[in-house]
């Protein structure tokens, strides 16, 4: 059985892409550490955007392990629009309701489906990748889960914390996509 970790990245400091993490985002990337840490398993892969607040997230685990970070730009958050919306959130539930609907020059569901399902279906079929952690955003890891759980939708969305971490295991063509990270039992 493989197994997949999402991460929707720490408390940051807004939402550029050089945005690093707040000081309650450093405690909880050590907590992120401390969880992945003590799991009875060794991981065979950490992937993560190229954001620094998703490096960042998991930089405490790999340096505690002595684990290679692989960046990968298909990774990175949505572009929902390259100008300001008012109604921006309007724009991202319909972006749930159709997978081909855009802001102006932002990207639709299905194009970013296509552009993770790139990192992820290699993934997928490598069979020397047991266990995997992918750092990345809300937005993005939230229309991939809805490939695995069609239940997982916009409103899921609005419930992803910073950080959350959702467990996917694969066994052949069978699925379970699972949220793992219990704040409360820290």
């Amino acid at each position: 059985m493989k197994k997949i970790y999402f991460v929707r990245h720490c408390s940051a400091h807004g939402q550029h892409k050089d945005s690093p993490l707040t000081n309650e985002g450093i405690k909880q990337a050590r907590e992120l550490a401390v969880y992945f840490n003590e799991l009875p398993i060794t991981f065979d892969l950490i992937l993560t955007s190229p954001y620094l607040r998703a490096i960042e997230s998991i930089k405490p685990f790999a340096e505690l392990t002595g684990s290679t970070i692989e960046i990968d730009e298909r990774l990175k958050e949505r572009i929902l629009s390259d100008e300001p919306v008012e109604d921006w959130m309007d724009g991202l539930e319909q972006s749930f309701l159709n997978e081909d609907f855009a802001l102006p020059g932002g990207e639709s569901a299905r194009n970013l489906l296509h552009r993770c399902n790139g990192v992820l279906k290699p993934l997928f079929k490598d069979p020397s990748i047991k266990h995997a952690i992918i750092v990345s955003h809300g937005n993005l890891l939230s229309h991939v889960f809805h490939q695995f759980d069609e239940r997982f939708g916009f409103n899921q969305w609005k419930e992803l914390r910073n950080p959350d971490i959702y467990l996917l295991q694969l066994d052949g063509s069978n699925s379970k996509l699972d949220c793992v990270w219990k704040l409360n039992e820290l």
